[in-house]
């Protein structure tokens, strides 16, 4: 790795800005819309696995609003889009993961938060053409790199920000190098925002934060 630099939210530079008029996409369960530790979503959609799309982005498992929470936590004055692929449980096909990030792409969204991603193989050429879709309307697409060393896609793929769970990095500070291939890799806490009377270790934790932390430092860093 080279030219790694860190980026804080407590250094003055950061700590002065908010993440404010970057929209910031979060492709999940969905979003509880009002949620204290959310605030107010600023529009959505679900994606449906029979090609339909809707309205309906409230949150169902849970997931997509631990996620909100942690982004809105590094950036508070971000706006956020609600994209849903999941419904009763945190699966879905490449296909309506690749129509998400398309779509949060076409609505705006300068960042696409994918707390989630595959291993399998045979999905990388529907992944690659949403990231190079995404990419070609301005939207930086942040998802994991790798669990347990494991590739993962889209995380894998040229031109995404690819995020490593590092649990001995602060929660406030984000490491990002570039790695042989010339890409830009993260590394951030996989821990979210504390939760009062709640020991971190009993908290949600892991990779899905990692990548949410990272999302909104990065939200910060593009305010206008």
């Amino acid at each position: 790795m080279s030219g790694v630099r860190q980026l804080s939210v407590e250094d003055p530079a950061l700590a002065a800005l908010t993440g404010h008029g970057v929209l910031v996409a979060v492709v999940d369960s969905g979003v509880a819309n009002g949620h204290p530790h959310v605030g107010v979503v600023a529009r959505g959609v679900r994606i449906g696995a029979d090609g339909s799309e809707d309205q309906d982005f409230a949150d169902r498992i849970g997931h997509g609003t631990a996620v909100a929470a942690a982004i809105r936590d590094k950036a508070p004055g971000a706006e956020l889009l609600a994209v849903r692929i999941f419904e009763r449980e945190l699966v879905t096909t490449a296909e309506v993961l690749a129509r998400g990030i398309m779509r949060a792409a076409d609505l705006g969204a300068r960042l696409v938060n994918l707390s989630l991603g595959t291993a399998n193989p045979a999905h990388r050429a529907v992944l690659e053409a949403a990231v190079r879709y995404a990419a070609e309307r301005g939207a930086l697409v942040v998802t994991a790199l790798e669990v347990d060393g494991v590739p993962m896609l889209p995380g894998a793929i040229d031109g995404v920000m690819g995020v490593r769970l590092d649990w001995e990095c602060p929660r406030h500070t984000v490491t990002i190098a570039t790695d042989p291939r010339g890409q830009a890799v993260a590394s951030a806490s996989g821990y979210p925002r504390p939760i009062p009377g709640v020991p971190p270790e009993r908290n949600l934790k892991g990779i899905s934060f990692a990548v949410a932390n990272v999302t909104g430092v990065l939200a910060r860093t593009m305010e206008s």
